[in-house]
């Protein structure tokens, strides 16, 4: 592999024994699938788990996955850029899944945990409706409620971030399930 790449799922599937694999989503939607044998380490993560990435990456190839290779592309980046060989899974578990491959579950019941694009579109679109509510039955002033935050999604749009992401992921219900770090 060079230093970053993308492997599509039928690359993937044949070579996943021999891959390590670090699924990056938050430990909520890490605990409701993910590709047989991943571990997880959350995208904000990454950063502070260079050494132990590194290490993963000298022992085998590093596969990065996400829900739909989005994000597995942001790590990928991060880590290239500090010389650490890496590759990201295309489509993500979405594709994974789609392709009929089966995705592994912690012990237990299976939670429903909704992605965190679905969360972020789930919260932006309450927040535009309240200020807007807000703005009709309170005080027009309200209203500044669902500019800002319409000026936060072209923001995000822009630069390839989402702020509200990074604030969902942190809640408690994203933080369950996660796997042991180590």
């Amino acid at each position: 592999m060079s230093v970053s790449s993308i492997l599509s799922v039928d690359e993937a599937e044949p070579r996943l024994p021999e891959l390590n694999v670090v699924d990056v989503r938050t430990p909520g939607e890490f605990a409701s699938g993910h590709v047989p044998g991943a571990v997880n380490v959350p995208l904000e993560r990454i950063e502070g788990r260079l050494s132990e990435l590194r290490h993963a990456a000298e022992s085998g190839p590093l596969l990065l996955v996400c829900a739909s290779g989005a994000r597995s592309g942001k790590g990928a980046a991060v880590l290239a850029s500090h010389g650490i060989a890496v590759a990201s899974l295309t489509g993500g578990t979405r594709a994974w899944a789609a392709a009929g491959h089966r995705l592994e579950h912690p012990p237990g019941p299976v939670r429903a945990v909704w992605g965190m694009e679905r969360q972020v579109r789930f919260t932006a679109g309450a927040l535009v409706l309240l200020g807007l509510a807000l703005g009709l039955l309170v005080h027009p002033a309200f209203q500044v409620l669902s500019a800002g935050i319409a000026g936060g999604l072209v923001f995000s749009a822009l630069t390839d971030t989402c702020g509200m992401a990074v604030v969902l992921g942190r809640l408690p219900f994203n933080r369950r399930g996660a796997a042991p770090h180590g």
